[in-house]
């Protein structure tokens, strides 16, 4: 029995999922880079995600107008036709595969997010939109070549997929050791209005 009460406070972002087949593909072509370099802190692939916008931390009593809020953008979107194509890091630390498709659709909706956000009264960080999955990170106290890793994926090019649903995620940074977790507080199905 658990009775610890629910935090007052979630770390929150909305972002698209691809599905299982299209990580399942990328998964495959990272594997010698997850046996080779296993001091990287590898993000679980259950939890690949494309961040449309990182909210931080926010008080519980946000998230139900955020969810009225984006189920009606999301009614107003049709799905997009993605791919994940090659791969990046950020500051040498930071390890990513690179989005493809319909990228003009992506910032449209991602602008729309935002603006979502912004109407329900949540300042937020508003960092340019540079679509990306991100997969692994270096740990500060090791020199691990993420460049390297993201050299190796220069070539991999998944085959396209559908983003059907919008997802707001919470997760768990800041509460406690271990890994990061996430899950869904809600998702609702592009153009379902």
């Amino acid at each position: 029995m658990n009775d610890l009460p629910e935090p007052s406070t979630i770390r929150v972002f909305v972002a698209l999922a691809p599905p299982d087949e299209a990580k399942d593909e990328l998964a495959e072509a990272l594997w010698a880079a997850t046996a080779g370099y296993p001091r990287l802190r590898w993000n679980r692939i259950e939890d690949w995600h494309v961040t449309l916008a990182f909210l931080g931390e926010l008080p519980a009593t946000a998230v139900p107008p955020l969810r009225s809020a984006l189920a009606g953008l999301a009614a107003s979107h049709a799905a997009l036709h993605l791919g994940l194509r090659g791969g990046g890091h950020f500051d040498g630390r930071l390890l990513w595969s690179g989005i493809d498709g319909d990228l003009d659709g992506l910032h449209r909706l991602a602008a729309d997010v935002r603006d979502v956000v912004g109407s329900c009264g949540i300042a937020f960080n508003e960092r340019p939109l540079r679509p990306h999955l991100t997969l692994a990170r270096a740990r500060r106290d090791d020199p691990t070549s993420v460049p390297e890793v993201a050299a190796a994926l220069a070539g991999f090019a998944g085959r396209p997929w559908r983003a059907e649903r919008l997802h707001l995620v919470g997760s768990n940074v800041g509460r406690g050791p271990g890994p990061i977790r996430y899950r869904d507080l809600e998702a609702w199905r592009l153009g379902a209005g």
